[in-house]
């Protein structure tokens, strides 16, 4: 008698199949339908709707001759405002907080602490800011009261000091949850490694640089593309601290602001444009940081390998 064999694959199948179908209805479809519009002239002027109107790729040369690159200049440095700080604190909390000789007491309370600015809205966080730097907020009566300024300070009416805010904001907001990945990173590396390290020497700035950052490489380059990623869809802070107009002097404008204008004004073709332009920026950005970040010999066997071929080659010359 044969025996009937009874195969369970079937139902990792149907067990993934409501998330491939959500994925085709509400992601994949939208975007061929924004690369479909980049290609058509299709907006409206007043009531009436022009288009849409086959144009190949003038929505892409007309975006070439925009503001777009002033824009993706603003956007750039209002990350790099913001990430630099964020990753170098969350390094150093996370090294700090994973340290066993250090003996921290209370580490659950203050990775509560410090995930917290992470759970606020950013529209909330806006218009608290907003609120405090403002001409007659309080920090501008604190320092005056300090004696400090004479005069009122008009935080957002310069490039540096939107900027700035902006990117302070981004900063307390993330650097919660970065420090928290990394934290769990160097968590998981084995304390044989780090015993076997000290018995070698290996102290304070070595011990980092020789065993924790090689170890945590692959968080550290999925936190540079979720940042970058999320960079490059920098939107609600600015939009309402600036009112939309990306003050002073479209300064502040992001490239979303400049993406959302064009959808407020019915401009599908161009705002497909732009969105392409995006993802592909999105992806050749995230390549270089994965091949950049990404070990493909963490064992130095293929470095080994290809000295002893040089010697070789040397010794037969």
């Amino acid at each position: 008698m044969k025996k009937k064999s009874i195969s369970y694959s079937k139902w990792g199948y149907i067990f993934i199949l409501p998330f491939f179908l959500c994925y085709f209805i509400f992601s994949l479809i939208p975007l061929a339908d924004t690369i479909r519009y980049s290609f058509f002239e299709y907006y409206r002027s007043g009531i009436k709707e022009i288009g849409p109107t086959f144009i190949g790729v003038d929505n892409y040369a007309s975006l070439l001759k925009s503001d777009m690159f002033k824009y993706g200049a603003n956007t750039l440095t209002m990350w790099v405002i913001g990430f630099i700080p964020q990753i170098v604190i969350a390094l150093l909390l996370a090294v700090w907080f994973t340290d066993i000789r250090l003996k921290i007491h209370g580490k659950q309370f203050f990775k509560v602490v410090i995930y917290l600015p992470n759970l606020i809205m950013a529209s909330a966080f806006s218009m608290l800011f907003f609120t405090m730097f403002s001409t007659n907020g309080p920090v501008n009566a604190i320092l005056m009261s300090l004696g400090v300024i004479r005069e009122q300070i008009d935080f957002m009416g310069s490039a540096l000091g939107t900027r700035s805010l902006v990117g302070f904001m981004n900063f307390l907001m993330w650097f919660g949850n970065t420090t928290i990945m990394l934290m769990a990173a160097i968590m998981g590396i084995s304390v044989d490694i780090f015993e076997a390290a000290e018995i070698d020497g290996c102290y304070g700035v070595k011990r980092f640089y020789y065993i924790i950052f090689p170890l945590i490489r692959p968080i550290l380059a999925y936190t540079l593309i979720t940042a970058i990623i999320g960079g490059l869809q920098m939107f609600d802070v600015p939009q309402i601290l600036t009112n939309g107009q990306g003050t002073p002097d479209r300064t502040s404008m992001t490239l979303i602001m400049f993406l959302n204008s064009h959808l407020k004004s019915k401009n599908y073709g161009m705002a497909g444009a732009l969105s392409v332009y995006l993802f592909i920026v999105s992806g050749i950005l995230c390549f270089f940081v994965y091949k950049m970040t990404n070990d493909n010999d963490p064992d130095g066997s293929k470095a080994a390998a290809k000295r002893k071929v040089k010697e070789e080659r040397s010794r037969r010359k």
